[in-house]
């Protein structure tokens, strides 16, 4: 069994997510010395669980998977598989959730980069200043540093 399949069972047993670092075969899921949120509960971590599966899936536009995915696909997928419903675009994703700021985010959070007051970019942060998400045409959902300081926290109720 892999550490990615013993998330449950490990959750149980530590009696709370922020208890752990989980890392999966081939990476990490949340950011290395990061934790997963106790008040997101395991909702958010079965999110990025579901996100980190996804690892090396081709981006295509307008795609919410199983095997592509845009960015607002993405966390839509993640979170259906955690038991939570999304709307489809990352603005529409963004006016759904609670908003937190950078100083209380937690892993499982969503991350929405924005120009002004338009959101054009979504993520599921993964701790440590990193994001599971899937970037633009060309590219595959991957973990990656978060690289500018216009984003927005957004915690899925």
């Amino acid at each position: 069994m892999t550490a990615l399949n013993r998330v449950p069972s490990l959750l149980t047993r530590a009696g709370t997510a922020s208890a752990l670092t989980i890392a999966a075969v081939g990476g990490s899921i949340v950011a290395p010395g990061a934790t997963a949120s106790a008040a997101s509960g395991t909702v958010a971590t079965k999110a990025l669980r579901v996100a980190a599966a996804e690892k090396g899936s081709p981006y295509q536009w307008g795609a919410s998977g199983p095997h592509r995915f845009d960015c607002s696909g993405l966390t839509l997928y993640a979170y259906k598989k955690a038991g939570k419903h999304l709307p489809r675009t990352a603005s529409a994703q963004y006016n759904k959730t609670h908003h937190v700021s950078g100083s209380h985010r937690k892993a499982g959070d969503l991350v929405f980069f924005h120009s002004g007051r338009n959101v054009y970019h979504v993520g599921i942060y993964a701790g440590k200043g990193k994001i599971w998400h899937s970037p633009k045409t060309g590219d595959v959902v991957k973990l990656q540093k978060i690289w500018t300081k216009s984003v927005w926290y957004g915690r899925v109720r």
